[in-house]
């Protein structure tokens, strides 16, 4: 895989304060990313690509990123057709809520209608390695469909109920990735200019940096 170059695209690792992110800044800049890890606005803006990291509860990580900005940088990168992903709870935060239990309650962010639920299982969190099944044309899983990769979790999106493109992403359908532990969930889901993953592709090995390299080169 390349290194980061003068021409190597430019991703923002938003820093709101969720947990351990060294590993996938080392994962990006590993798959040909130049990266930063900072807050500030107008980084996140002008850079090519927005990471979203995520782990812990979801209310205390829309807490977290509501303090820094976050739901305003990612709706505009979006409405510019910016790219941004979206990692573990940073893809949950993209639906319209969660029912895991807060004191503080937060809501999403609505970019894709549905709610993040318990897993229906006997053993949960669902922890370990597990096989995905993308959709036909997906890019993010452009040679590495039939892998497994890395889930620390214990809550998802267990229903696709978006009908329509809608809002910033309207011009693609989305694409749309189960994976199952219980029963389906939503293990991806690639829609225009958002994407992002339940899994952690940073600590999935070589399928993880596989997709990784892929959505860095869709930045170029």
């Amino acid at each position: 895989m390349s290194r980061p170059s003068r021409q190597a695209p430019r991703v923002v690792v938003l820093d709101y304060g969720s947990g351990n992110v060294r590993s996938g800044v080392r994962a990006l800049e590993h798959v040909g990313a130049e990266v930063e890890l900072t807050a500030d606005r107008q980084a996140a803006l002008a850079a090519d690509g927005l990471f979203v990291p995520g782990v812990g509860n979801f209310h205390a990580c829309m807490a977290g990123l509501r303090r820094a900005g976050g739901p305003l940088l990612i709706e505009t990168r979006l409405a510019g057709g910016r790219p941004v992903l979206g990692i573990c709870v940073g893809m949950q935060v993209m639906f319209d809520g969660s029912e895991e239990p807060s004191a503080h309650p937060e809501e999403g962010l609505s970019e894709w209608p549905g709610t993040v639920s318990r897993l229906k299982a006997d053993v949960v969190p669902h922890m370990g390695w597990s096989t995905v099944r993308p959709p036909a044309g997906t890019r993010l899983f452009e040679g590495v469909e039939e892998e497994r990769f890395y889930f620390v979790h214990s809550y998802a999106v267990q229903e696709w109920t978006m009908a329509e493109p809608h809002g910033a992403m309207a011009a693609v359908a989305p694409k749309v990735t189960w994976a199952q532990h219980g029963g389906d969930f939503v293990a991806a889901v690639e829609n225009g200019p958002l994407s992002a993953t339940q899994f952690h592709p940073e600590k999935s090995g070589e399928a993880g940096l596989a997709l990784l390299e892929n959505w860095v080169r869709s930045l170029r």
